[in-house]
């Protein structure tokens, strides 16, 4: 067996043994704790590689062992509410920030008060922009904020260069370009999206749906998803497949994020929106970086009333402790380490995420021209979702809703905008049928 075979077969070891500590209750080691890590990278295989080295950094430095499950996006939100719910949970856990007041709601999670901020060098050190994003408002955070996230529009210079174009400064010039770049008879495209997963068409939703002047949901949690603005906002992404045609009908089978970042990287698609976290598997997929630029999301110009010109929301993830630990001072441990300004420039440098506290950003790798676009958007281009118990609902009832919008335009169907509406009219339905 040569040495490739030999690592895999102990990646699977890793794996299983991995999985296994996650399903089951940790045993009752105060030197050992369970770490349910989100995907961040290309693949589990991938966050493992990246987590083992610096957990190891950790064990070395406190004795305490860790046994980390890497858990998908699509399974994530399930697995921490069953947690919460059977008390069979592990001691530390990554969370979608735009999940944490949902979560919070739950009572599961230990509350980083005053006191306890201060061991983490306080509220002032973490950004303000991912702090905003760590429960409801007026109660102490029930998660801090890991990594930092927001949307961008990558773009293949080689083939913008070939059709004579420059960077879309606003959607109408995203549109032109996206359509001069799509050849369906040689399988070429515009735009490749995520169009089976539910948290990237939700996430949509919510940045057209400030832009055309609707939360979706407020702040009290009452849902708007058949206003007209609504509507014009979940039109905006499916035309994209749709009316417009720049999106290939397969992408409605893309569950996340690298699978669309393969349709850029091999030439199937001339645009991508995406969060700085697709740089790494660019990279592993042969792009180099000088193939592609990044600008921000382009906004309709001018705004319809009342719009926003939103790019992103806050995005990111947060880490948490849950409440029941019986080993709560390890796993306080290391979420410390994890926010470490060391350990935060090293994980985020990996991830292609940024930092979420102040004093990391002296690495050179958050200053390069395209993280200065993140930075920007994150810092002044994006709004947090509402911060309220039922938020996470509002995210798997339109954006399943919007996947399932997707799936029948692949079959051929035509959607417009009786068919957006009857589908957000059943999102709203399942919606405060769950009391939202």
């Amino acid at each position: 067996m040569d040495k490739r075979s030999l690592a895999a077969v102990s990646l699977i070891a890793t794996l299983i043994t991995a999985m296994l500590t996650g399903c089951a209750p940790p045993a009752e080691n105060s030197h050992r704790i369970t770490y349910w890590a989100s995907n961040q990278g290309k693949s589990s295989e991938q966050d493992l590689r990246i987590l083992g080295a610096e957990l190891a950094k950790f064990t070395e430095r406190t004795g305490i062992e860790v046994d980390v499950e890497v858990i998908g996006w699509s399974d994530l939100l399930n697995r921490i509410l069953g947690a919460a719910t059977s008390g069979v949970a592990p001691d530390v856990v990554n969370l979608g920030n735009t999940w944490a007041a949902s979560l919070q709601a739950t009572g599961a999670f230990v509350p980083f008060d005053d006191p306890l901020m201060d061991r983490f060098g306080g509220r002032d050190r973490f950004l303000d922009s991912s702090m905003s994003s760590t429960g409801m408002p007026g109660r102490a955070p029930s998660s801090l904020p890991l990594y930092g996230l927001s949307y961008g529009l990558f773009y293949d210079k080689a083939r913008f260069a070939e059709a004579g174009i420059d960077p879309p400064r606003d959607w109408q010039e995203f549109l032109v370009a996206a359509k001069r770049l799509t050849d369906p008879a040689r399988d070429r495209w515009g735009l490749t999206i995520a169009g089976a997963s539910y948290t990237e068409n939700a996430h949509f939703a919510f940045m057209f749906g400030r832009q055309q002047g609707t939360h979706l949901i407020d702040e009290r949690g009452n849902a708007t998803f058949t206003s007209p603005e609504a509507v014009a906002a979940v039109r905006q992404y499916v035309d994209l497949m749709g009316a417009e045609g720049v999106v290939s009908p397969d992408d409605a089978e893309e569950g996340n994020a690298s699978g669309a970042a393969s349709n850029f990287t091999n030439g199937r698609a001339a645009m991508l929106i995406a969060q700085n976290s697709v740089i790494p598997t660019l990279q592993e997929n042969g792009m180099p970086d000088e193939a592609y630029g990044v600008v921000p999301l382009p906004v309709p110009d001018p705004l319809p009333p009342g719009g926003r010109a939103v790019r992103s929301h806050v995005a990111g993830s947060n880490v948490a402790v849950f409440a029941d630990s019986p080993r709560r001072e390890q796993a306080l441990a290391l979420v410390e380490f994890l926010t470490s300004a060391e350990e935060q420039a090293i994980l985020n440098d990996q991830y292609g995420t940024l930092p979420v506290v102040e004093d990391a950003y002296g690495h050179p790798a958050f200053h390069t021209p395209k993280n200065q676009v993140f930075r920007e958007v994150l810092a002044t281009g994006s709004e947090t979702v509402p911060m309220i118990p039922n938020e996470a609902h509002f995210e798997t009832t339109v954006g399943a809703a919007m996947r399932d919008l997707f799936a029948e335009i692949a079959t051929g169907r035509q959607v417009g905008a009786a068919e957006v509406r009857e589908a957000l009219s059943d999102a709203e339905q399942k919606m405060r049928g769950s009391g939202g």
